[in-house]
């Protein structure tokens, strides 16, 4: 007697065959997804770009877009003072004092000058500044040259130069800014013993802003015994308290309207200090 196998088939609604189909076309797509965000992030590590991570459990592409260069940018502007004081001492009468600069990741060129318009008689000034900011701390180099003395700019000759050649350190914390002067070439000062002084300067400078105007309190001292200053030994040459307003002209201009006394313990002057600033960008 010859056995028959009976072989059953079962009828598959269609509802379940196309949700059986939409599972493995989900898998199929969840597998491509994962490969191609580890691609992505096998980029990124290349790139040296951190990958955003997704919360657990889901699968993302977004790749992390890498960071933006840093442009480099441009300072122009123009101060009109009545006095041309600096660091408490009278350098001069009414002046116009240009500046301008770039920078570029925390590094930075820039030029200032003084010409004064009320005394033409009045010494011209340049100075070159190269410093370096990270975060709040800023060092420079910063070369002087006057007229005082009737030197020609380009000549750099020892005990007949006029360039002062100062380095700089400063940390800027917020509510308070501190810096550190040092001239270490150049025509410096002498000390009592009739030699190069590498004369000094210590600011420390508070600002705030009060009454809807920007304020800001110094005090600078010369640390040691230095002609440079007029000094005899450690005096506090400079107490400035200082006042900014910016005006409004037009919606889109304002000029900054600025005021100071600043007294100078060391030579016992007072000055009173008007100006403003143009700013083009």
């Amino acid at each position: 007697m010859v056995e028959k196998k009976i072989i059953r088939t079962f009828a598959v609604p269609n509802d379940k065959i196309m949700i059986q189909k939409a599972r493995i076309k989900g898998t199929v797509l969840t597998a491509v997804l994962m490969c191609f965000a580890h691609a992505s992030a096998r980029a990124q590590d290349n790139l040296g770009v951190a990958p955003q991570t997704a919360p657990e459990g889901e699968v993302t592409t977004e790749v992390a877009a890498a960071p933006a260069k840093s442009k480099v940018e441009a300072t122009l502007g123009l101060d009109v003072v009545s006095q041309f004081i600096w660091r408490g001492m009278k350098m001069g009468s009414a002046a116009l004092q240009p500046t301008a600069g770039v920078s570029w990741q925390g590094l930075s060129l820039s030029a200032w000058g003084n010409v004064g318009f009320a005394d033409w008689n009045d010494f011209k000034e340049i100075d070159l500044t190269l410093s370096y900011t990270i975060k709040g701390l800023t060092i420079g180099i910063t070369d002087y040259w006057t007229t005082e003395a009737g030197t020609p700019y380009f000549n750099y000759k020892k005990n007949e130069t006029n360039h002062v050649f100062e380095a700089s350190v400063g940390y800027d914390f917020g509510f308070l800014r501190a810096s550190w002067q040092t001239i270490f070439a150049g025509a410096d000062g002498l000390n009592k013993s009739d030699k190069r002084a590498y004369s000094s300067y210590f600011e420390l400078t508070a600002p705030f802003r009060l009454a809807t105007c920007d304020w800001e309190g110094t005090v600078g001292v010369v640390p040691y015994a230095t002609s440079y200053y007029d000094c005899d030994g450690f005096r506090c040459t400079n107490i400035t308290l200082r006042v900014t307003k910016a005006i409004e002209v037009t919606d889109r201009f304002k000029i900054p309207l600025f005021l100071q006394l600043t007294g100078n313990p060391n030579s016992r002057d007072l000055y009173f200090v008007g100006g403003f600033t143009l700013q083009a960008f």
